[in-house]
């Protein structure tokens, strides 16, 4: 066995003529080094896929062409959730769980009515304690505002989406707003960790703690103390209504922002409004042990019936969402493949979604990403 085997080795360990330099024609029977890496065993990863509702299927579709094209060394394991249900089922929370890994397209949830946000439930199940949404001009889209490059790093599991609320008599109602020292030094820690890990240069803390004094006070108490640590970053601290007025005037000024709930839900949505729209800005919800990435801002779009029935909806954003997917699953030259590709289709200008000033349906502008991938 050994003696047969010998002949193999050789010829694999041997070092290959350069036939280039003599003048030869290449040997077609030999295989180039690819460009990009597989880590650990090469083995394709699954991802629990959810479509969503409205246009949540037409745009997760998008990806799994571009993922397909590129030979991307991932799989989907599709689970149909819709927002109208009252829990997220159990089947999909274990794939999760297994796979670590899912990509979302927009669930949309009932306004009033008692319903819980299965978004909500998603976060709170999983833990997703961090909410990441980056907002970045994109070349050869005209914007009010150039050099924006921001990062809003929000606490995703309580403030006022705690969903502690009751009425109290007919006419009242109280909901709780809960802070805790826990998850306020964590979410500060990833957004310092982050901005080292990215050589980021400033932490900004946006909170209204001069009016809500315990509840903002103690988060802003967390963000002061974990900022000890990293002496390299620079850390200030914006009261959150002097924040929103600074983001619309001077944007270019922020660069990694953290915040507790609700607020960075405001301010990550202005500062996509700012660098181009919803419809371009990539995101994700990560714990320490899950990641669930989806459309970075509000999915307005998901319930526009106009945009489904003509296959117009925006995919540039779950896209660059789907690459921040590839780099957390350490495949990072196939996410700079696809982020290459989806900017030099926003650059050309010629297919663009209707959000973006053109006219191209979905299958035109994922066609144009598939023909620009390297």
């Amino acid at each position: 066995m050994a003696r047969r085997a010998l002949p193999i080795i050789r010829q694999l360990t041997a070092r290959p003529t350069p036939v280039a330099s003599l003048g030869a024609k290449p040997d077609p029977h030999t295989r180039s080094v690819t460009y990009m890496p597989r880590p650990g065993d090469g083995a394709p990863r699954p991802v629990t896929l959810i479509p969503g509702d409205g246009v949540g299927p037409l745009v997760t579709n998008a990806v799994e062409q571009v993922m397909e094209a590129m030979h991307a060394p991932l799989y989907f394991e599709r689970y149909e959730i819709h927002g109208d249900m009252k829990r997220v089922p159990e089947e999909v929370l274990e794939s999760i769980r297994k796979n670590k890994v899912c990509l979302k397209g927009g669930l949309k949830t009932p306004v009033g009515g008692g319903v819980n946000s299965l978004n909500v439930q998603l976060r709170r199940e999983l833990d997703l304690y961090a909410s990441l949404v980056n907002c970045f001009n994109l070349p050869g889209l005209p914007t009010r505002h150039d050099n924006v490059d921001i990062v809003v790093i929000r606490e995703n599991t309580e403030g006022e989406y705690s969903g502690l609320e009751h009425e109290v008599v007919p006419g009242v109602v109280e909901s709780l707003k809960v802070i805790t020292k826990f998850c306020s030094e964590r979410i500060a820690k990833y957004a310092f960790e982050y901005a080292y890990l990215n050589n980021r240069k400033t932490v900004t803390a946006v909170h209204k703690a001069n009016i809500m004094k315990l509840a903002d006070g103690l988060f802003l108490e967390s963000c002061r103390e974990v900022a000890t640590k990293y002496p390299s970053i620079k850390y200030n601290e914006i009261i959150v209504d002097n924040c929103c007025m600074q983001l619309v005037s001077r944007p270019e000024q922020f660069d990694v922002m953290v915040t507790p709930n609700l607020y960075g839900n405001l301010v990550a949505n202005t500062a996509a409004g700012i660098a181009g729209g919803t419809g371009v800005m990539p995101g994700g919800n990560v714990g320490a042990e899950h990641a669930v990435f989806e459309q970075g801002a509000s999915a307005g779009n998901v319930g526009n019936e106009k945009l489904l029935e003509q296959k117009k909806a925006n995919p540039v954003a779950l896209l660059l969402s789907s690459a921040m997917m590839l780099r957390h699953l350490q495949f990072p030259s196939f996410a700079d493949r696809l982020e290459t590709a989806v900017k030099r289709v926003i650059s050309d200008g010629k297919y663009r979604t209707k959000d973006l000033g053109g006219d191209s349906s979905t299958q035109e502008v994922v066609d144009a990403v598939i023909a620009n991938l390297d």
